[in-house]
């Protein structure tokens, strides 16, 4: 088993910590991981990215050139790294800031108005947690309840009051899928 994931939008919609999560959530559940974070020249706003492979087996480059996930919180983000999906693999696509469709038609595509999901939940800045949930669920690499122990881990002991809403956001990712999973 090995999942190679491109997370990518812009600085401030919490990449880097999907990718984080998804790493600890990993580790956690016995398997070898990579994170590699790459910024553009400003944080919040800019271009963010981060690639993280979780394998069965050692993992020999942390760069990702052929992804089996993509995650496009943002329109510039689909436009550069839907053609990293091998065929048969995944693209997460954040329907509330894209309204483009993907292009392809040999990958499994998820749209997930992950903004306004958020914002139904009450805080827009879990828009993350809301896609990481759906791809937790369609792919099985990790357990929500590893990504909530890496979650923990993340955010630290100044914020683990926001455990519980970014809770419900992996929740609400999760029970998505299994709808759309359902049709």
């Amino acid at each position: 088993m090995e999942e190679r994931i491109i997370f990518a939008g812009f600085g401030g919609q919490g990449i880097m910590s999907m990718g984080l999560i998804m790493s600890y959530a990993g580790m956690m559940d016995g398997k070898n991981v990579s994170w590699l974070p790459s910024y553009g020249p400003e944080m919040r706003g800019g271009t963010a990215n981060c690639h993280v492979t979780i394998s069965d087996e050692p993992v020999g480059s942390p760069i990702i050139n052929e992804a089996t996930v993509v995650v496009a919180m943002n329109r510039p983000s689909l436009e550069k790294y839907e053609k990293y999906v091998v065929p048969g693999g995944k693209l997460f696509i954040n329907t509330s800031l894209i309204k483009e469709k993907a292009k392809r038609s040999d990958i499994e595509i998820y749209e997930i108005a992950a903004n306004d999901i958020a914002n139904e939940i009450g805080n827009l800045k879990i828009a993350n947690m809301v896609i990481l949930g759906g791809l937790i669920k369609a792919t099985n690499i990790t357990k929500i309840e590893s990504a909530l122990k890496a979650l923990v881990e993340v955010l630290g002991p100044s914020k683990e009051h926001l455990v519980p809403i970014n809770e419900k956001a992996l929740e609400k990712g999760a029970e998505l899928i299994e709808i759309l999973s359902n049709r």
